[in-house]
């Protein structure tokens, strides 16, 4: 028996290769004017920002229990989740109400959150006196309020965990509906007596990494009024995509297994019933179910009302950038206010990557979309994209305007499983069968080499620059020698690079000794986290795009079958969005193959497949559409013009951060 994967962990098996501080510190608790109201209908107004003028140390710390009204554990009453608050007093005293900043999560006492796991801690009367993260100590002093929720069946919360649907939304929708007035809470678990939140102006943004982003997406996808902004780092768009692609199983336990991980023990004691759902409506064949349906946040995005500032790790392998690609199509199709910052690391929060530019940019975003400042954020190019370790260039929209879809087409080379790559239909055949001990290292390591376990196709080496900004599809038509198989479809740039090691413990960063403050402490929760630095290696290609699928989908996404041995099969993989720019000189590569090592299961069989070169292809979006493609590997001398190059070469002047990391 295999041992379990932890979802929501990364899963790679892969081989490639003080003075400051306290400095720092009294910069951010320096006071400042605090920021004027509105200026009126007309009148002219600078960019503004809200200033830590509020006393930290002296926040009102409270726990309310809201109602969701719902009864996941079954116990004759309606669930009530745990609501922890910090927030400026002086503002009530001032007869100012506030907006708020909301982190709901499932893992504040069973995992902890960020780099440094940290735990909600609570004090002797059960009030918060640690929140994880530093988004209490940062923006409380500058007028906002911190709510971190636990979801339903985690830490000090009724109900059950049921693994991104009604329960897990509801649990977080519910705090929004309180917040705005349209939901009822209380002072405690149990009681009777009303708390109302008569502090707040309603206006609420989510934010959080991997489930937490998860919840935002979801709580968005609802339409909610009063949530104007969410902030979803390393979010999951629709769960069935996290376990599977295309009905190619992607873990090998399910989300049984994630409930049972995060429930606190008295909820895993009491919702064994649930536990029993989930395992019934998630079957491991990898079909679609109504299961998978309720949790498909994608389906819903036409309700999104909130603008959405997106930040993903291109080489996430937990939470494949799929998600954000798909969630980013539809919100743009509905016209929804919109940023994204897309960094080389895996699995990693920005502030772990990107500190001060982080800060400074949250900052500027939620003073923009939650107070109504006129800053300027929302002028700024719409897209933030890491170039290499540390180097970033922007983009004014993304993808870029020029971007254009292009059809590359695989065909034979000089030797078997070695092919090339260009515009013109192929013809012929290459066979390859499936190895389960490779995985996309070793089939591009082997890319030049007639191997069996894959099918490469390579352009010429490249005259110019060439710049994928999008989603690929990959259609492949397969005759399979058994009754399952599942393909493996990745795009290469074959060519020397220094990049973040995200295949590496800490996906793409080392964690320092040194620690940065950002905002105030107090003796039970300092503000300073231990530094990060980028961590590289140097390699001969990168895989910059992936996908999987199952053969037996060929005829529906959502249901397989059994194949016929012998016959011919067409299906179309979607591949992971990315942004990547294949230098002048190195070849970009087409790889299909089956079993990806340690990224999809294996099926039961080890199946020969043979490729009908006429009728497989790859759907790339490429800045400079066709055009461009064929003067890079024509050796055109045209020069592209600087419009399509955007987000290539250098970067565009962005807001400044000050010296020492942020305000």
């Amino acid at each position: 028996m295999r041992t379990p994967v932890r979802p929501l962990r990364p899963l790679i098996r892969r081989s490639l290769a003080t003075a400051a501080t306290a400095a720092l510190a009294a910069a951010l608790l320096t006071p400042a004017a605090s920021a004027a109201p509105p200026a009126p209908p007309g009148a002219h107004s600078a960019p503004r920002e809200s200033t830590p003028v509020h006393s930290y140390d002296d926040a009102i710390r409270e726990s309310v229990w809201v109602d969701t009204r719902l009864d996941s554990d079954a116990d004759g009453r309606t669930d009530r989740v745990a609501v922890d608050i910090v927030r400026p007093r002086e503002p009530a005293r001032q007869g100012r109400k506030i907006p708020v900043i909301m982190d709901a999560s499932p893992y504040y006492s069973c995992c902890g959150r960020g780099n440094e796991s940290q735990r909600k801690t609570y004090d002797a009367d059960g009030d918060i006196v640690q929140m994880p993260l530093y988004y209490d100590n940062y923006f409380v002093p500058r007028g906002y309020a911190f709510v971190a929720v636990d979801l339903a069946g985690t830490n000090r919360s009724d109900g059950c965990v049921d693994v991104g649907g009604r329960s897990d939304v509801r649990s977080a929708k519910a705090v929004v509906d309180w917040l705005n007035g349209r939901g009822k809470g209380y002072t405690s678990r149990t009681g009777s007596t009303k708390a109302a939140a008569g502090w707040t102006n309603g206006r609420t943004g989510m934010i959080g990494k991997s489930y937490d982003g998860t919840i935002a997406n979801g709580v968005a996808a609802t339409g909610v009024e009063g949530l104007e902004t969410i902030v979803p780092i390393a979010a999951i768009s629709s769960w069935y995509d996290y376990y599977f692609a295309q009905g190619a199983p992607l873990y090998d336990s399910g989300p049984e297994w994630l409930s049972d991980y995060v429930e606190s023990p008295e909820a895993r004691a009491r919702c064994a019933a649930v536990q029993r759902e989930i395992v019934e409506g998630a079957p491991r064949t990898g079909d679609r179910t109504k299961f998978w349906t309720e949790r498909d946040y994608v389906k819903d995005v036409h309700k999104v009302d909130a603008s959405v500032f997106v930040i993903h790790g291109m080489q996430d392998l937990n939470v494949r950038p799929k998600h954000f690609g798909q969630w980013w199509d539809g919100l743009a199709e509905n016209g929804v206010d919109r940023k994204i910052w897309l960094s080389q690391t895996g699995h990693v929060d920005p502030f772990d990557f990107r500190r001060a530019e982080w800060a400074d940019t949250l900052h500027r975003w939620f003073d923009h979309e939650l107070l109504g400042y006129d800053n300027g954020v929302d002028d700024e190019p719409m897209a933030d994209i890491e170039r290499a370790p540390d180097r970033w260039v922007t983009s004014d929209v993304w993808p870029p305007r020029a971007t254009g879809t292009v059809t590359l087409r695989p065909d034979k080379g000089g030797q078997a499983g070695v092919g090339t790559l260009g515009l013109r239909t192929g013809s012929g055949t290459e066979t390859f069968t499936d190895d389960p001990g490779q995985d996309e290292g070793d089939w591009a390591a082997g890319i030049d080499r007639p191997t069996s376990a894959k099918a490469g196709f390579v352009t010429r080496p490249l005259t110019r620059d060439v710049r994928l900004s999008g989603s690929s599809r990959v259609t492949v038509t397969a005759t399979p020698t058994t009754s399952s198989a599942h393909l493996s479809a990745v795009l290469v740039d074959l060519g020397p690079d220094t990049i973040r090691d995200y295949a590496a413990t800490g996906e793409g960063i080392t964690t320092l000794a040194e620690r940065t403050c950002w905002g105030p402490s107090t003796p039970g929760d300092s503000s300073c986290f231990r530094e990060t630095a980028a961590r590289t290696t140097a390699v001969e290609h990168t895989v910059f795009s992936r996908g999987w699928a199952d053969l037996g989908n060929h005829a529906s996404a959502g249901k397989g079958e059994p194949l016929t041995p012998g016959k011919r099969y067409t299906i179309t993989l979607d591949l992971h969005a990315s942004d990547h720019v294949v230098p002048k000189g190195h070849r970009l590569a087409l790889i299909v193959a089956g079993t990806d090592q340690g990224l999809i299961d294996p099926p039961s069989s080890t199946p020969t497949l043979t490729l009908d070169l006429s009728r497989t292809s790859a759907r790339v979006p490429l800045v400079g559409g066709t055009a461009a493609f064929a003067r890079a590997t024509s050796g055109s001398p045209h020069i592209t013009p600087d419009a399509i190059l955007d987000g290539v070469d250098g970067p565009r002047a962005t807001h400044r951060v000050p010296a020492g990391g942020s305000r």
